[in-house]
This record gives structure tokens, sequence and C-alpha cells, in this order.
């Protein structure tokens, strides 16, 4: 097969991966919580036609060597962690992290995750868990009788029990923050693990050590921008056809060439 044929269907795959992207980021644009991704391409291996040499004496210039790239590759794709929008909701269990800093919930299995998605419910047993049924660690214990639930933007639940009228304080909400987190493992349902590549988590309280500050009644909304990914969407679709009409003209130089061999 001709090497630009290659070359150019690597381009055609890797603009089939970008949109890919872009389209998981459109489809998420109302996912609370939710970080924009952006697909990261490297060129592959160059053939080297010709070495580097010198033109003239020794010390006259030298020339470097001719090459040819043979293409384009996926070499990751990066998750933007910055900070999306913030809505209230008027929920009382809605909680949305200005700043830096991870809700952490507890698996079936015994594991940590975390997530971003600050919408919990309290559950038939009385803890704060996710939409998705996972305890909200440190778990915090919500008494069927409590009233006025109030969390602070330092993450202090407290609440009215019976008929004091003075509120109790029943627990503090913890963070958890990473050296990398766009290294972080996407497990799905607004959930993230601990990697390699993201480091070991550091806990803490918010407002504290560089923990952002929590907001009831409120969630952070997706950080993707529409016009940004329709503009990235189009870029995509030229490039894509700018690749294929590439193979189109390496096809018709083969059929030039089979037509004078005849």
């Amino acid at each position: 097969m001709d090497p630009g044929l290659r070359t150019a269907a690597s381009g055609m795959m890797a603009q089939q991966l970008r949109v890919e992207v872009i389209s998981n980021n459109l489809a998420n644009v109302n996912t609370a919580g939710f970080k924009r991704s952006r697909a990261h391409f490297e060129d592959l291996l160059y053939q080297t036609v010709q070495g580097a040499r010198t033109v003239g004496q020794p010390d006259a210039e030298s020339m470097p060597a001719i090459q040819i790239g043979r293409g384009t590759r996926l070499a990751a794709v990066q998750r933007i962690d910055g900070q999306g929008p913030v809505e209230p909701t008027g929920r009382p269990l809605d909680l949305a992290i200005e700043g830096d800093g991870f809700f952490q919930v507890r698996l079936p299995n015994g594991t940590t995750a975390y997530t971003r998605d600050g919408s919990f419910t309290i559950s038939d047993q009385g803890v704060l868990v996710t939409s998705g049924g996972y305890t909200l660690a440190p778990g915090i214990s919500i008494p069927p009788e409590a009233t006025n639930l109030t969390i602070s933007s330092a993450g202090v639940v407290t609440a009215i029990i019976g008929d004091t009228g003075e509120p109790v304080e029943l627990g503090r909400i913890e963070l958890a923050r990473f050296a990398n987190s766009p290294g972080l493992l996407a497990l799905g349902e607004n959930l993230y693990s601990e990697t390699a590549a993201s480091g070991p988590p550091v806990v803490g309280f918010p407002q504290e050590e560089g923990f952002g500050r929590l907001m009831q009644g409120a969630l952070e909304a997706s950080n993707v921008e529409i016009v940004q990914e329709m503009v990235d969407m189009i870029a995509a679709l030229r490039a894509y056809e700018i690749n294929s009409k590439a193979i189109q003209v390496g096809e018709q130089m083969a059929e030039i060439t089979n037509a004078m061999v005849r």
C-alpha cells in the first residue's frame, strides 16, 4: 500500500476519535460536576530518506536529514478540571465545591471513589448518600426527627433535633484533593478513582489547607462550553475531509501509474 494512503488514513482515524471525545463532552453538557476532555495527538515515526550531510568543506554548512512523517495517533485524552459554573437549586442537600477538592464516597467493595457531583439524599438508614446510593465518607447520620438541616461553607453539618430549637452538630464533611487530579480514572456515574498518575489523596476540611468551600443549595454544572465544542467539531470535520481528499488523490495517482505500465 502507498505509505501516503496509510498516513492520510491515520489522520482520518485521529479526527474520528476527536469527534468521539467532543460528542461525549456535548452529551454531558448538563451533567453535574462533569469535566470536559480534549484529545491529544502525536506524530508517528519518521522515515529518513537521506541522512545529515555536509555541503562543501568540512567546516561548511551542514544540511539536516530528510525525513518524511508517517501520520498521527492518539497520545492521550486529557481531562480539563476547570471550575464549572455554580447553579443555585434551593435544595438543602445539594452541595457545590467552589475551588479544589472532591467528595469522598464509599463503594460497595470497600474502596473509596471521588466525585464533584454534590447531589446528595438521605438513605433509609439515615446517612447521606449520592444519587447512586453510595455513602458519603465519612458517614454522617441524620436522625429522622432532624429539621432545618444546615451545611456550612466549612462542611459542618448541623440540624435541630426535637423541640429544643438549638442546632446540634452532626458531623463534618471532608474533601480530598490530588497533586494531579486529571490523572484520576473515570468510573462513570460521575465517579473517579485514584491512580498512580493522580497520586495519593490528601484529605482535609473545606476552607482549610487549600481546599475549596462548600455552597449549600447549589450544584457545580458541567464546565463544557458548547460554542467551543461546536467550533472544534467543525475543525475536526474539515480535517477529516482533507485527509479523505488526500486518499482520493493517492488512488488517482496509482491509477495513472498503472495506466502507464499497461
